[in-house]
């Protein structure tokens, strides 16, 4: 069955509700069915699969751009916290699990023997082991990308009512630069991304796949040799730039001449967001940005050929650009999500050895090449890359008949994080001995979404409407991390 946030965006345009062609009330062409119209045939003409997010337009909250940003890098069906940032060498086989550590830059500290390069520069990431994912599920993936741990679909019917943290930003920060997006994701499926719930469609993720050309892989990660089309930005043939002004124009004279007929203002919060989808559309910014070609050679191939490498590179090219909060989805497959190694008997995602084990070198060198070319380009001060799942995997190997692989393990995991101007080179939390449970220093959903929170400067006594118009706090139960300040 179609998830129900999925169904949502399913429209062939923002405007296909406002029924265009249909006239209202009496036999009256009046300036809403004149406007409709314009703005159904904007919606159909520029850029439909940015403005299904945005298909009402919506009092804005307080946008207070910082040029602050976040990367997440999300890995989609939960990583192994013990064969990744909190191994344990020192227990039977069938705990450790099949990988041995390596000595990274910071004195005493072991991660897996797949991630050297994070090894080699862990002064810039902190790793915490201690995180609390016991309410968090995958497809659909909110607890962790919302804070709330009530936003669990799979067993509160209202799960999805609650914003993710990229729309909570986008809402009371905004994009860092006018014509940029503010909050940007790659997804391989909708399931794995979080979206607005009750803050409205407009603070949905602009989602990226068809808005540059990239590789197209399989469900087992293996390239097809196609590239997807950069579709996005592509205007039907004989519509140009001054027609779409045209339109633009349009609609304002309409406006200026019955502005009296708006009572409550939403004829006004339309055209600014006409605008702003114009702007996308025209204005060049946007699509520069996601232009990968346009990226010296030398860096491209620094980054490389994968498509998540790709996509980091264009994560950084937004950021840089102006957007505040990108999301890379890390799966091949839709369903629950490539790092969801259960055993090798259980394709697509295999275990540990043959399903995580090809992943982390990859991994490895896409968050160290990312982080150090924020470095490089003095962003990473600004960006804060953030690197996590939905949850951990069982401390003992075997499940669903396999001897090789790890079961969901929501009681704890790991995750790291780099730049943010936050204050790195350390290991925040553990396990108990066989990485089961936290031992100390618990890490709550909430203190992740109000540490970011507090990166972007977003107050954390803010508060949207719900469904029913009460006032809900943006962190409901949860503090920033207080070591990272």
């Amino acid at each position: 069955m179609p998830l129900p946030h999925a169904t949502q965006h399913a429209t062939g345009h923002a405007f296909a509700s406002f029924r265009g062609r249909q006239r209202e009330g009496l036999m009256l062409l009046d300036r809403r069915g004149m406007l409709k119209a314009s703005l159904a045939g904007i919606g159909g003409l520029s850029l439909p699969a940015l403005l299904r997010h945005r298909a009402m337009a919506a009092r804005s909250g307080t946008s207070t751009p910082t040029g602050k940003s976040v990367i997440l890098l999300w890995m989609a069906g939960g990583p192994s916290h013990i064969d990744t940032w909190d191994p344990k060498p020192d227990r039977p086989y069938m705990n450790r699990g099949p990988f041995g550590v390596t000595q990274t830059k910071q004195p005493g500290v072991f991660i897996s023997e797949h991630l050297p390069k994070q090894a080699a520069m862990l002064d810039r990431f902190s790793i915490i082991r201690s995180v609390d994912a016991r309410h968090s599920s995958h497809q659909p993936n909110m607890v962790i990308q919302t804070g709330n741990l009530a936003a669990a679909p799979r067993t509160n019917p209202k799960g999805l009512s609650f914003p993710s943290i990229g729309s909570i930003v986008s809402k009371f920060h905004g994009a860092n630069q006018e014509g940029m997006p503010s909050y940007v994701a790659f997804e391989k499926h909708s399931s794995h991304i979080g979206y607005a719930g009750d803050l409205g469609k407009r603070y949905d993720p602009f989602i990226a796949n068809a808005a540059c050309r990239l590789p197209v892989y399989d469900v087992v990660g293996k390239d097809t040799g196609n590239l997807s089309g950069a579709s996005l930005f592509q205007m039907p043939v004989g519509l140009t730039p001054p027609r779409v002004n045209q339109r633009r124009s349009l609609v304002q004279q309409i406006d200026q001449l019955r502005r009296d007929l708006d009572q409550d203002g939403s004829m006004e919060a339309l055209n600014s967001y006409g605008q702003q989808a114009a702007s996308l559309l025209l204005g060049g910014r946007a699509q520069k940005a996601f232009d990968i070609e346009a990226e010296p050679a030398e860096v491209r191939e620094r980054y490389g050929k994968h498509l998540w490498c790709q996509q980091a590179l264009i994560g950084r090219r937004l950021v840089e650009s102006g957007a505040s909060f990108v999301t890379l989805d890390l799966s091949y497959h839709s369903a629950s999500g490539t790092w969801d190694t259960h055993g090798d008997n259980i394709p697509p995602y295999g275990g540990i050895s043959k399903g995580l084990g090809p992943l982390l070198p990859l991994f490895d060198h896409l968050l160290t090449t990312l982080v150090s070319d924020l470095e490089e380009r003095g962003l990473l001060d600004d960006c804060l890359v953030i690197a996590m799942g939905e949850f951990g995997r069982s401390p003992v190997m075997g499940t669903q008949g396999s001897t090789d692989g790890r079961n969901h393990w929501p009681a704890v995991m790991s995750m790291c994080m780099a730049g943010g101007g936050l204050q790195h080179g350390q290991v925040i939390g553990a396990t108990e001995i066989d990485g089961g449970h936290p031992a100390e220093r618990p890490v709550s959903p909430g203190d992740l979404a109000a540490t970011i929170y507090r990166h972007f400067g977003v107050p954390l006594d803010a508060t949207y409407d719900d469904a029913r118009g009460r006032p809900r706090y943006i962190v409901e139960d949860g503090e920033p991390i207080a070591e990272l300040f």
